[in-house]
């Protein structure tokens, strides 16, 4: 059991020009550098009682009582690491009373209480910050957030009931239900401010001195804090609905959190403190035992933890410098990625293609994006015209003579792509890195012409570039640690997620989502409704519905990766006639919306699908794609295409948002017993990522 790192409430007393008697301030500090936020355990909720024991006794010469946070962070919620401990319910009521008893305090407190709020504040830190009476906000505060319903909690204490009655129901949906499904997103602190959830913001050069010297004018009079009236009655339950909506197209039904939290949200209207927090209490506890909270840990670990540090990565000391990157192709992709490495690496990036008229698209794609964020002010225009002056384009690839890394982004056939990368090789140094963006051909095959096949390496990244953090770094038979090295020295650069993948067709996840959306397709092959086969796999967690899916990857894609897959693995992959048939009739996919947004399955779709007369039951077709998910993970492991099924989970994470509280996939498998089933055993061990027994 690894030992809690504690959070100390720091005390000391401060004197406030023309304010007669003490501000008592608290600072939140674990002692470790910014990097590590401060959280509270047990120990940390102790000594933040025993802070405000020691304020107490100095009363009436106590004025104020304010607490902050280290530099750069407030605080960021409950340690959860002692979460796996929690062996009984009775445990986890008791730890959200605890957190509730405590920071009640701030908010009965007979002394005016003050949050100043200097960085990050998310979970149990925000609620803290809520149960003060006043908030003062930096404007550097990157982070203000409930996160909880991501993980598998709800806010437990006290941000279901305090912060809809402080901003108002819908604001509060926002926060707790609508940015934590949609992958987590966080409040700056001008929004923080804009929605009510602090008085005031101040600048971070002087924030603790501005926000004391606010303090002393709100207690002298000076200056009125004034909060607008809360709507309620259908203002109040049209706000829940909303929130319902959301939760229910996020996870269809199957993740607890968020439906809780909702429970909490609509009892915050009429329900004193009390009885908020005691409903509170409940969740958390029911939430803290649930299968669905251990896997989302599980999940973020993976995220927080293994994705910094990629299982078999070769020693980074091996990795070259890259001054120069050059991209073979300059389509949608390819322009993409030039964005991408022009951004992060700020080294010049040039882009190759067959005529004049595609280059001078990709560039000006590039060109177009930088202005975006000119215009969003999320770059100077000195910076702007820097990151445009680093991409250009040639009609000709003795321009990637100088660069230290090369990756194609060619049409998806093997013979283009050897072709174009014995070219580069021709022009490049013979330590050039030369990568292809494959999403499902072999690294081992395209390498195979090279003169140095030791150079190449996959670089697989997922679509939109700028959005989704997978990169599937794929070594080929050849590839060497120098190479490979470098591969991840840069995609840590481009921020990306790395896992080391071995050379296997359409590799980890597109394999996966290939074999899964082929069962769900199979199925309507055979004759089911393709209703009741999109709506059937919705536990699995897959971030949208597979017949969605495949509109949004398009059907010409999905079958290009089935059928290589067909080819490589023709017992277990088939290419379906009716997907065939839909591509060949030119259509985007299955369904069609209305002018009021309403899906509808499109009726020359389903005249054209070829079907059969087995019509098999949502549970069935739900039955049939988790089976064939357990046997092509068993398969891949196996074959040692990824170290773990760590790196299945992470791959399904953050290559396409699979859900939290699943796990990814494999604790999925193993708490329904499907892998155990279908496999002959377990892919994580009893209680990695699932309750003990």
């Amino acid at each position: 059991m690894t030992a809690e790192v504690v959070t100390r409430a720091l005390l000391r007393y401060l004197a406030v020009p023309g304010l007669p008697g003490d501000v008592a301030l608290i600072t939140l500090d674990n002692g470790l550098d910014h990097t590590r936020p401060s959280t509270f355990g047990l120990a940390g909720l102790s000594s933040l009682d025993g802070a405000l024991d020691e304020i107490m006794a100095r009363t009436p010469k106590v004025r104020a009582i304010a607490v902050t946070g280290k530099p750069f962070i407030f605080a960021v919620g409950a340690d959860l690491s002692g979460v796996p401990q929690i062996g009984t319910r009775e445990q986890a009521v008791e730890i959200g009373a605890l957190g509730h008893r405590v920071f009640r305090r701030f908010t009965d407190s007979s002394i005016p209480t003050f949050a100043f709020v200097n960085g990050a504040a998310m979970g149990g830190g925000l609620e803290l910050a809520l149960h003060c009476h006043f908030r003062t906000l930096s404007a550097g505060a990157a982070a203000i957030a409930l996160p909880e319903c991501f993980l598998g909690l709800v806010p437990g204490w006290g941000g279901t009931q305090l912060l809809p009655n402080l901003i108002g129901a819908d604001k509060a949906v926002t926060v707790i239900i609508d940015n934590a499904l949609n992958q987590n997103r966080m409040l700056k602190a001008k929004q923080a401010l804009e929605f009510g959830i602090a008085d005031v913001m101040f600048e971070p050069a002087d924030f603790l001195e501005e926000s004391l010297r606010w303090l002393g004018a709100v207690l002298d009079g000076s200056t009125a804090v004034n909060r607008p009236e809360i709507g309620r009655g259908d203002t109040w339950t049209a706000a829940v609905a909303r929130g319902r909506a959301i939760a229910d197209m996020k996870t269809g039904g199957h993740a607890p959190a968020p439906y809780r939290a909702l429970e909490l949200l609509a009892l915050a209207e009429t329900a004193d403190l009390t009885t908020g927090a005691a409903a509170e209490d409940q969740a958390l506890a029911d939430l803290l035992m649930s299968q669905e909270l251990r896997a989302g840990l599980y999940s973020f670990d993976l995220v927080q933890k293994r994705a910094k540090r990629p299982a078999g990565a070769p020693d980074k000391s091996l990795a070259r410098p890259v001054t120069k990157v050059g991209i073979v192709g300059a389509g949608l992709m390819a322009s993409q990625l030039a964005m991408l490495f022009a951004q992060r690496l700020e080294v010049p990036v040039v882009l190759t293609d067959v005529d004049q008229d595609r280059v001078d698209k990709g560039v000006g794609y590039v060109h177009r994006e930088i202005d975006t964020l000119l215009q969003k002010r999320r770059v100077s225009h000195d910076k702007a015209n820097r990151l445009k002056a680093l991409v250009t384009g040639s009609l000709t690839k003795d321009v990637f003579a100088d660069a230290d890394f090369v990756i194609e982004a060619v049409f998806e056939e093997m013979s283009v792509k050897q072709a174009v990368l014995a070219e580069v090789e021709a022009v490049v140094s013979t330590e050039c890195v030369l990568a292809t963006n494959t999403s499902s051909l072999s690294v081992t095959e395209m390498a195979a012409q090279l003169v140095h096949p030791d150079r190449l390496v996959g670089f697989h990244f997922f679509n939109p570039v700028a959005v989704l953090p997978l990169l599937e770094v794929v070594r080929g038979a050849a590839t060497d640690d120098a190479t490979l090295a470098t591969a991840f020295a840069v995609g840590r650069t481009l921020r990306k997620s790395c896992v080391l993948v071995q050379d296997a067709p359409a590799f980890v996840f597109n394999r996966l989502v290939t074999r899964a959306l082929g069962e769900v397709i199979g199925a309507v092959d055979d004759g089911t409704p393709f209703e009741v086969a999109d709506r059937a796999v919705g536990e699995l967690g897959l971030p949208l519905s597979p017949f969605i899916l495949l509109q949004l990857v398009g059907p010409a894609v999905a079958l290009h990766t089935a059928e290589s897959l067909q080819a490589a693995f023709p017992d277990r992959f088939g290419a379906s006639p009716g997907l065939r048939a839909l591509v060949a009739a030119g259509k985007a996919g299955v369904y069609t919306w209305g002018t009021d947004g309403q899906q509808s399955l499109d009726p020359e779709v389903e005249a054209l699908w070829p079907r059969g007369a087995t019509a098999l039951t949502g549970p069935e077709v739900l039955d049939r794609a988790r089976s064939a998910l357990a046997e092509e993970i068993r398969i891949l492991l196996d074959d040692g295409v990824v170290a773990a099924p760590e790196d299945v989970d992470l791959c399904l994470l953050l290559g396409g948002g699979w859900a939290f509280w699943n796990g990814g996939i494999t604790p999925y498998l193993d708490r329904t017993g499907v892998s155990e089933k279908v496999t002959g055993r377990r892919f994580l061990e009893p209680g990695v990522a699932s309750l003990p027994g």
